[in-house]
């Protein structure tokens, strides 16, 4: 019987976690579905992944876990390795948006910090665990082209709002944290990638829906329509395909053209 890859996927209980885990499930892996509080509705991705499973053999695990604890990341990882017995990709989707949307001039250092922890250091650390594992050659990998890493970033990575600082220098720092881990991990046959969403219908987005609305009809993204988790889930289920074989360390834009320089 061939050996069922296993993904971590960090903030799998909804949004664009819960579309990357969905995409998982249906090309043939086993999810760890990682949580921070939610646990009503990582069961509930659970189930959704069942249903769309490839196969019998795979599973879906909830594992709650707060990316920017040093401890709950040292869990996380046990847990899923406990459980699944190997890991053969890490999905770091999990991050936050400031409680509070802030001037510049007004920004807190406490919700600055907040943000690093959760949206750059964890992603970081959490890597680190994951790539350190890997290169004891616990085992070969089950996925086509060996094990892989990618970050889910955000347009926010180089476009700058000035109401929310702190988050867009948080993706800044991811987008230079895939290429770092890209540049290590090549040569011992791990792939990383950052997938970088444009204007997505989430939770995150919600508050401000009528503002974009009005920015989509208006032309802002070329496509004039929101991003949806299916958007972000199919491209990381084309990687995890081994449809990018000679490709690391670059950036897959999933943002309907926004980043395209116009006149």
């Amino acid at each position: 019987m061939s050996v069922v890859p296993v993904v971590l996927i960090t903030g799998a209980s909804r949004g664009l976690g819960r579309g990357i885990a969905l995409e998982a499930a249906a090309q043939g892996c086993s999810v760890a579905i990682n949580y921070a509080s939610n646990a009503a509705a990582a069961h509930e991705t659970a189930a959704m992944c069942a249903a769309a499973a490839a196969s019998p053999e795979q599973r879906f695990v909830p594992i709650k876990g707060d990316i920017g604890n040093r401890d709950d990341r040292a869990g996380l990882l046990a847990h899923t390795l406990d459980t699944f017995g190997r890991i053969d990709a890490l999905v770091n989707n999990a991050g936050m948006a400031p409680r509070v949307r802030a001037d510049l001039t007004e920004t807190s250092e406490a919700s600055f910090e907040e943000l690093i922890r959760v949206n750059l250091q964890g992603p970081f650390f959490l890597t680190q665990a994951v790539a350190k594992h890997w290169l004891a050659r616990p085992y070969a990998p089950a996925l086509e082209g060996g094990f892989k890493i990618l970050f889910i970033t955000s347009i926010s990575a180089d476009t700058a709002s000035i109401n929310r600082g702190e988050y867009c220098v948080s993706k800044a720092g991811l987008a230079m944290t895939s290429q770092l881990w890209a540049v290590r991990l090549a040569a011992e046959g791990v792939q990383v990638l950052e997938l970088r969403p444009g204007i997505m219908a989430t939770d995150m987005t919600a508050g401000v829906k009528d503002k974009y609305d009005a920015l989509l009809a208006d032309g802002l993204v070329p496509q004039r329509r929101w991003g949806t988790a299916e958007d972000v889930g199919r491209a990381v289920r084309a990687v995890l395909a081994g449809a990018f074989p000679f490709t690391t360390g670059d950036v897959i834009h999933l943002d309907g053209g926004f980043h395209v320089r116009r006149l």
